[in-house]
């Protein structure tokens, strides 16, 4: 049994992705865990029902669509974090710093918490929610250690790497199941997962790339990059279902290909940049971005030194929060990118991210940038757009800036500040679709709106091969810019929130074991909060002292001291949980309220026993070691004009001034020198002071809400569209799933016209590949979000009974350790007993009435019998079948297995495999085994190399049909 259900992305516009896939005995597998640049809340709701029942998770890309909820889901929904996860390697690296860059660039990414949710908390406060303006309170967002650790739990996997994954532990067995990545394209390390369980074979590739790019390899559906072949691979071929992408399903490709697509993209930027105008480009920030940094920066190194180029006064600019680190990555993931890309640094004496001395004798690596700069901060960002030439013109700039959709990152700033120039010029790089509803429009489809109506005119450049660019002008047009900002909680905004905590800490651990743990980062900072400020608050003899106790015992007892409570509510446990409080008034108490309230602590225990903390066993001079290390770090902690008449704890330690580390706490520190390539600021403006680099907006830690304004801008500009999705294209469909074969196609991701106009093609085209078939009688579905399709393999299997004397003729081979055997029987079919004995009839008499009715047994199935076959019919019955290899050899095997026969077997290239120099053994993509010997080596001789080759061959497979 397969069930497929799309929670996110069918038929839909947005470009989220999450796949539910349940597969007989109730295993459930979830791919994806995307988001949209709304970060509603709501779209998570159903995986969030369905997290206690998954078995396994799997990622296919690092890219805001396929994983930008994974950290919220790891935070918030307790039972995530323990079902296992599978990726590859740069999806993990990559994914870590594109949600990294999400959650520092916008508050929208902590999510806001549903209104109804806090209406239901807020009965218990005088002050009640208002109804008519929502308070927007945000969720605890992850920080960038937490992210870190999520992604620590995925594990890596490298591609055609079979794998059977370990269930969660709330998951039934799962029975085998084998999971194995293949390269998708599109994204450095993105994935075609492949799943095998029981008869079922599901090929899961969305948002897949078929052609080879700059740095990215083509899709393994032919072999890969340099597979060359015209079949698919026999493992991803005539699965039982087929899920695919139809987003792309009607556009049509550049003709020229990536050259074409290319030049394209530098003619548009040398247009604008040659009238000193600042080209913007938004994009990811963790996976496109690469092909683009890659692009500009060999345009760079290839025609800034020609004279009279538009490049040689332009400087190009990568702006990301996070954009270090996700360089970083990327050079050392080389073997996952293009065999071009290997071939260059292995040509740069594989000395990439090194700071050669004579650049002019030494070419640089693929990403060590010479020319393009990386940006981090908004001040760098401001810099470099006021930054102009010594008569005070404006000089050429080119800036890649995240995101795509304008809604977040830096590319939003950067849009704000360049749009009353018509020299400017915005490239988009994706297709937008319609929005939904009557919902705000974002940035991005409001401009790629604006180039579809071109209502202003068109401005027509002259490119380098003489074609005509197009640039549509926004002609002023107004542009309603929605900005995000958060502010911290206070006052009954601040009450509710509490509440509202308390109450999920409750669901969470009545509900599921453990779960309180979610929420205890937050409370701990509401506690840290209020105890700040309750330093300056006189004490209150109130009615509601005491009131915590009873608020605890409804809460149930677990957490009590981390749920946030205001003074009254915590009684006389205020006296250990605020600071510069000492005294409290117990005359009219009772109970536990006129004792000192004694804290104890919970010993936190793993599978291994309990938790030590290494701090509590360290050695005096381990200790002295670690203090100097916090005072480096508080350089102001002693300082003669704040402790000069205060008091100090006694084991506190003056550190008198001529004693402080060179670089004192009153001095700035100093920046690292960075990379080759120029990441930081400094090759740009040597003088400059670096403080002008902060951001002045400060972090806020404790719980906050967001506050939305608006502004509107009047748009002068020019738009221009550069195809860099890097996605199939309509005749990439329509070639590869006839040649895939599946017996069922499912559509997802895309456009609902879309998605039917790829489907109807489909089943034309697979109508015409199996011949004779009506279109109708071929299964393409094209479900909606929320929708169960059953698209369960059309198999019938059949019980029968094997005599004792048939069985004792079997003669199994092991394959691989499963059991292989031919046999030729007669089947006979043995009809159940008619009569019934005596006392097998079970009567039951029934409470009213002296009647006796007689149950009969139900009627019995009838087992066909598998037999031998009688002397007679023997001879008739010889099949004549040709013989009929099981199993699959693999090179390495038969490589081991010749060097323990005595023979030299070596590899020579990818799939070629040499024994004894004259014998080589190749396997293709779809799995056929070749041998090629010289002529002495074919000769019929007993020892020779040729036919110890094949009888090894043979030996490792099973016959189960022949003469």
């Amino acid at each position: 049994m397969f069930t497929f259900c799309s929670l996110l992305g069918a038929q839909s516009e947005s470009s989220a992705s999450q796949s539910l896939l349940e597969l007989d005995g109730g295993v459930k597998v979830l791919i994806d865990v995307g988001w949209d640049e709304s970060f509603d809340v709501a779209k998570l709701k159903e995986l969030e029902k369905q997290v206690p029942t998954l078995s396994i998770i799997l990622l296919t890309h690092a890219t805001t669509a396929h994983l930008a909820a994974f950290a919220h889901c790891c935070k918030h929904f307790p039972l995530f974090t323990r079902i296992p996860i599978y990726a590859t390697t740069p999806v993990i690296s990559l994914g870590r710093t594109l949600l990294q860059d999400l959650y520092s660039s916008t508050p929208l990414a902590s999510t806001i918490i549903p209104h109804e949710a806090l209406s239901e908390t807020s009965y218990s406060y005088s002050q009640p929610t208002s109804t008519e303006q929502d308070p927007n309170i945000l969720l605890e967002r992850p920080t960038g250690e937490e992210i870190a650790s999520y992604f620590s739990l995925i594990h890596p996997l490298k591609y055609s790497q079979s794998h059977q994954p370990l269930p969660s532990p709330f998951s039934p067995p799962l029975n085998g199941l084998t999971i194995t990545a293949y390269n998708a394209g599109h994204t450095l390390g993105g994935t075609i997962w492949h799943i095998q369980h029981g008869l079922e074979s599901i090929v899961y590739a969305v948002d897949w790339n078929q052609g080879r790019e700059n740095v990215l390899a083509g899709a393994a559906w032919l072999g890969g990059a340099g597979g060359g072949g015209a079949e698919v691979l026999e493992q991803l071929r005539k699965p039982t279902a087929l899920i695919c992408s139809s987003h792309g399903g009607e556009r049509v490709a550049l003709a020229g290909g990536r050259t074409k697509r290319d030049e394209l993209l530098i003619d548009m930027i040398k247009s604008s940049v040659s009238r000193g105008g600042i080209v913007l480009i938004p994009t990811d920030s963790s996976a496109r971005v690469l092909e683009l940094a890659y692009l500009l920066e060999h345009a760079w190194r290839s025609e800034s030194e020609k004279d009279g180029s538009p490049f040689s006064g332009a400087r190009p600019y990568l702006a990301s929060k996070n954009i270090q680190a996700t360089m970083r990555y990327a050079r050392s993931m080389l073997e996952w990118m293009d065999e071009g890309i290997v071939r260059e640094f292995e040509q740069t004496g594989g000395l990439q991210g090194e700071t050669h001395e004579e650049p002019g004798k030494r070419g640089a690596g693929p990403f060590d940038f010479k020319h393009l700069r990386l940006l981090e901060r908004r001040g760098q960002i401001d810099m470099v757009l006021n930054e102009t030439d010594n008569l005070g013109r404006s000089i050429g700039k080119v800036i890649l800036a995240s995101d795509t959709s304008l809604e977040w990152g830096f590319s939003k700033e950067v849009l704000k500040k360049i749009v009353d120039d018509n020299r400017n010029l915005v490239i988009l790089t994706e297709r937008m679709g319609k929005p939904e509803g009557d919902g705000r429009v974002g940035i991005a489809r409001q401009l790629w709106s604006w180039w579809e109506e071109r209502q202003n005119g068109v401005a027509l450049e002259p490119a380098s091969s003489g074609e005509n660019l197009e640039q549509v002008h926004a002609g002023g047009r107004q542009l309603e810019i929605l900005e995000a900002t958060r502010v911290a909680l206070e006052g009954n905004d601040l009450n509710v929130y509490q509440q509202w905590l308390a109450t999920q800490r409750q669901l969470q651990t009545t509900t599921q074991t453990g779960g309180a743990t979610a929420l205890e980062s937050s409370a701990d900072v509401i506690d840290d909060a209020s105890s700040e400020s309750s330093e300056s608050e006189d004490e209150s003899d109130t009615e509601q002292q005491g009131k915590a106790l009873n608020i605890s015992a409804t809460l149930g007892q677990a957490n009590r001291k981390k749920i946030g409570l205001s003074d009254e509510d915590l009684g006389i446990n205020i006296l250990i949980r605020r600071k510069g409080v000492y005294d409290y008034d117990v005359r009219g108490k009772k109970g536990r309220e006129k004792m000192f309230p004694l804290a104890i602590r919970r010993k936190r225990n793993d599978d291994f026993g309990e938790l030590i903390r290494p701090e509590d066993f360290l050695r005096a001079e381990e200790r002295d070691e670690v203090d100097g290390q916090d005072i480096r770090h508080q350089p102001n902690k002693y300082d003669t004009k704040d402790t000069l008449g205060k008091k100090r704890k006694w084991d506190d330690v003056a550190v008198s001034s001529d004693r402080r580390l060179s670089n004192g706490g009153n001095k700035r520190q100093q920046i690292s020198r960075p990379q080759q390539g120029g990441s930081g600021m400094g090759d740009l403006i040597p003088d400059a002071d670096l403080s002008v680099f902060d951001d002045d907006v400060e972090e806020i830690t404790g719980p906050s809400k967001v506050n939305f304004t608006t502004e509107t801008v009047s748009v002068n500009l020019r738009l221009a569209f550069v195809d860099f999705a890097g996605l199939h294209d309509k005749r990439s469909l329509q070639m590869l799933i006839p040649l895939i074969q599946p017996r069922k196609l499912i559509f997802v991701s895309g456009m609902k016209d879309e998605t039917i106009a790829l489907a109807n093609d489909c089943r034309k085209l697979l109508a015409a590949k199996i011949g004779g078939v009506e279109e109708s009688a071929i299964d393409v579905y094209t479900p909606e979000i929320g929708m169960r399709i059953d698209a369960s393999v059309d198999t019938n299997a059949w019980a029968v009974k094997l005599t004792d004397a048939l069985v004792k003729r079997l003669r199994w081979q092991n394959v691989k350790g499963l059991g292989i055997v031919t046999l030729t029987g007669r089947l006979e079919v043995t009809h159940p007993a008619l009569a019934i004995e005596e006392g097998t009839a079970k009567k039951q008499k029934m409470i009213k009435g002296e009647a006796e009715v007689v149950q009969e047994p139900a009627p019995q199935a009838e087992v066909p019998t598998l037999d031998i076959l009688p002397s007679n019919m023997a001879s008739a019955t010889r099949s004549v079948a040709q013989p009929l290899h099981v199993g699959d050899l693999r090179l390495a095997d038969l490589r081991k297995i010749m060097q323990a026969s005595g023979h030299t077997a070596e590899f020579r290239g990818e799939g070629t495999l040499l024994i004894d120099g004259s014998v080589i053994v190749r396997k293709t993509g779809t799995g056929r085994i070749e041998i090629e010997g010289t002529g002495l080596s074919a000769l019929p001789v007993r020892n020779s190399t040729f036919y110890a080759v094949k009888s090894k061959i043979y030996e490792g497979l099973a016959v189960v049909a022949g003469t």
